[in-house]
């Protein structure tokens, strides 16, 4: 396996804040791709999905591209960004209105070989 090699995936315009997706990201920092897909699992958080779907794309990016075995990988970073607000607005009382943020993150995931 090459030294320093690193597989990365990204999704973007993932419809939840970066904060909520922040609090998984943190879980699976650091750990192996076979760990990882377990804790997000059974993760009870919304954004959990979508960190495994980006797991599973970055996994297959290094199987296809650089004919790495997915098991022997483990996550080098994980990143969640503020991506833009989709700004709606809710009738109030008094002729008033409220402004509702629709947040959006971007997620990107890298992964290196284990160590041998």
């Amino acid at each position: 396996m090459p030294v320093g090699l690193k597989v990365s995936a990204q999704a973007k315009y993932v419809r939840t804040s970066a904060r909520k997706a922040r609090l998984v990201c943190d879980h699976i920092r650091g750990k192996d791709v076979v760990e990882a897909r377990k804790i997000l699992a059974f993760a009870t958080r919304d954004a959990a999905k979508a960190w495994s779907k980006l797991l599973e794309s970055a996994v297959a990016n290094a199987e296809h591209n650089h004919e790495l075995v997915g098991e022997d990988l483990k996550i080098f970073a994980v990143t969640a960004d503020e991506g833009p607000t989709l700004k709606r607005y809710r009738p109030r009382a008094m002729g008033r209105a409220t402004r509702i943020r629709k947040r959006t993150s971007h997620l990107s995931i890298t992964l290196t070989p284990k160590e041998s």
